[in-house]
């Protein structure tokens, strides 16, 4: 057992680009309602600025433990495989072993989860804290990194 808290990262817009190729595909494509249900979308999505090195400094931390939470897209049966790719390619298999994908993130029990959205997916009902990524109070990775490390 450990006395590390636990922190879950959600995936889309808090560790990659999701709108951010999401608007791309849809200027490319504008006839295509879900560019995320095309074969590659989402291994294909761009780590966002400082995302990388932050898990690798919650990953050798003494204080916290780094887990992946994201919320598949149910309807699309690639998401799964991909988000998967992506982890692999980004953040390694140490993070793959740590890979959560379920659509009710308040089914898990940690201290903190950070989060580009408030509600939807559970975040709501997250029993720990609840970090929104991309808010005035955590706008970047610096924000979240020095908020972690300092608790």
């Amino acid at each position: 057992m450990t006395d590390k808290k636990i922190v879950y990262i959600d995936m889309d817009d808090t560790l990659a680009d999701f709108m951010g190729a999401y608007v791309s595909a849809r200027e490319e494509k504008p006839e295509m309602a879900f560019p995320q249900a095309e074969y590659g979308f989402f291994a294909n999505l761009k780590p966002l600025e400082d995302a990388i090195e932050s898990v690798q400094n919650l990953l050798d931390s003494n204080h916290l433990s780094p887990y992946v939470l994201t919320a598949p897209s149910t309807v699309n049966p690639l998401c799964y495989t991909e988000k998967r790719i992506w982890v692999e390619q980004h953040l390694g298999m140490e993070m793959v072993e740590r890979l959560i994908i379920s659509p009710d993130k308040s089914l898990l029990k940690g201290d903190y989860l950070i989060d580009d959205i408030a509600e939807g997916k559970g975040q709501e009902g997250f029993e720990g804290e609840l970090i929104q990524f991309g808010t005035l109070a955590y706008p970047d990775w610096r924000a979240v990194m020095g908020y972690l490390l300092k608790a």
